[in-house]
């Protein structure tokens, strides 16, 4: 069979029947990001009041205080998202993907192919696997319309998601474990520094990591319609994608004007400079000793941005690029803020991670971390400031309970990761590069979590640490 001839018509299986079934609900039920947010306000303000007994003066007074208190983790998320997304558009970094995106020859295939790149990237830096899902999601269907190979698109663009609700918080640029590696962390006098390989280098992590390579691109596969009656590709959802090509900021030409100005601007002289005095410091800094953290990513990926670019004002319209995808965050990570506020001030969070680390034992404790940090990300999907929130009580449980604190945190991050796939928040960027809306995807992201329920259940709590 050739690529523009449609498979013949075949009956859906149990999974893809599920996801199906529940996508046509999420589209119904689903509001806008923005007013997910605010209707988390109201029910954590509700929930405040009615489970930790607090006024609505209090209530109101939590909400405001959490409301500034993250702008500098918000920053520093903001430019990993940012940087990542120009290292995915670099002059080295775009040609590749597009060449990857060209070799599916079905949309199984597809699904497939971004699935595993969205997980791997994510593992890498969740601002660049995201931004790597999102433009291998669009890219793969732009070319199987052009070639007539039927492929849904809101299932690609659910595995162009994955990294941020799998993998991402295993991996370099995972909040708590940078943060707990990081000196001067909130949680220092009671845990000390921890260093990376005890956390996103541990036995235990890698193995999560390289199970999900498996597991959740043939749940993925599952998902994926096989016939092309119930495919809705790219043209159905963002028609106007395969009208005209996309502007590509790595490829937008640098046009000059001969000035002395232009000559700067355009100095791959000046940039490879800049570039390797960020690379001499990033050796120094590991060679003396330096831990990975949450601005060592920055940094890193700031200037290896900056030298795949070479010219910094090509660099420059990129990142200005960038950061219309990070507008949608910086917009809403002050209401989280103050969801957090709420959920931290009131006691609440404490409160709904007793009811599952309450009955643990030593052996179950890992399972009940990550239900609890999952609940407790519906709210604050945020990883450094859940972690802030709940890390204590989470901590102390793990301490009576004698479980090493690396595999605390990893259990941790995982519930973080894993309710981002019912959390439409960091899929902002990625909707925004997709064209798609949070309802048309996510009832898949969410017959994925729940996939994932005995995968991640039985793998935290037999995996050796």
């Amino acid at each position: 069979m050739n690529a523009t001839t449609s498979p013949a018509r075949t009956q859906a299986g149990v999974v893809e029947r599920i996801g199906q079934s529940v996508a046509g609900n999420v589209q119904r039920w689903l509001p806008d990001p923005f007013l997910f947010a605010i209707l988390l306000t109201f029910i954590a303000f509700a929930m405040g009041m009615l489970i930790a007994d607090q006024s609505a003066e209090q209530m109101v007074r939590h909400w405001y205080r959490g409301f500034w208190g993250l702008l500098t983790f918000a920053m520093q998320m903001a430019l990993i998202l940012i940087t990542g997304y120009v290292l995915a558009h670099a002059p080295v970094v775009r040609p590749t993907l597009n060449w990857l995106a060209d070799l599916p020859k079905t949309g199984p295939q597809g699904v497939v192919l971004v699935t595993l790149l969205a997980l791997i990237f994510g593992w890498i830096n969740w601002g660049f696997g995201l931004v790597v899902g999102a433009i291998m999601a669009m890219e793969v269907a732009k070319r199987a319309h052009a070639k007539g190979i039927p492929v849904h698109y809101p299932v690609l663009c659910t595995a162009g998601y994955t990294g941020l609700g799998v993998s991402w918080h295993w991996g370099p640029s995972g909040s708590a474990p940078l943060l707990s590696a990081t000196k001067g962390h909130f949680f220092e006098n009671l845990i000390g520094i921890v260093p990376t390989s005890d956390t996103i280098f541990s036995s235990y992590a890698l193995w999560l990591f390289v199970l999900s390579l498996i597991y959740v691109p043939l749940i993925m596969y599952l998902l994926t319609p096989k016939s092309a009656d119930r495919c809705r590709g790219i043209e159905h959802w963002v028609p106007e994608a395969v009208k005209k090509n996309a502007n590509d900021a790595s490829a937008a030409a640098y046009k000059p004007d001969g000035s002395v100005a232009d000559a700067i601007n355009n100095s791959r002289i000046i940039g490879g400079l800049i570039a390797l005095m960020g690379i001499v410091y990033i050796v120094m800094h590991f060679y003396g000793g330096g831990t990975l953290d949450l601005n060592i990513v920055n940094f890193i990926f700031l200037m290896v941005g900056i030298a795949l670019f070479l010219r910094p004002y090509q660099y420059l319209n990129a990142f200005y690029d960038a950061a219309k995808a990070a507008g949608g965050v910086i917009l809403q990570f002050p209401f989280y803020a103050g969801i957090q506020g709420m959920i931290q001030y009131s006691g609440l969070a404490i409160i709904m991670a007793g009811w599952f680390i309450a009955t643990s034992t030593p052996t179950t404790f890992p399972m009940m971390a990550w239900l609890a940090s999952g609940l407790v990300n519906l709210f604050v999907p945020s990883g450094g400031g859940e972690w802030a929130v709940l890390g204590e009580t989470i901590i102390r449980a793990g301490q009576t309970l004698n479980v090493p604190v690396g595999k605390t945190i990893i259990a941790f991050g995982t519930g973080d990761a894993w309710t981002n796939l019912f959390q439409p928040f960091w899929a902002i960027a990625l909707l925004g590069i997709t064209g798609m809306r949070a309802r048309d995807m996510f009832g898949y992201c969410i017959v994925l979590m729940v996939a994932l329920f005995p995968f991640f259940a039985i793998l935290l709590t037999f995996l050796p640490y």
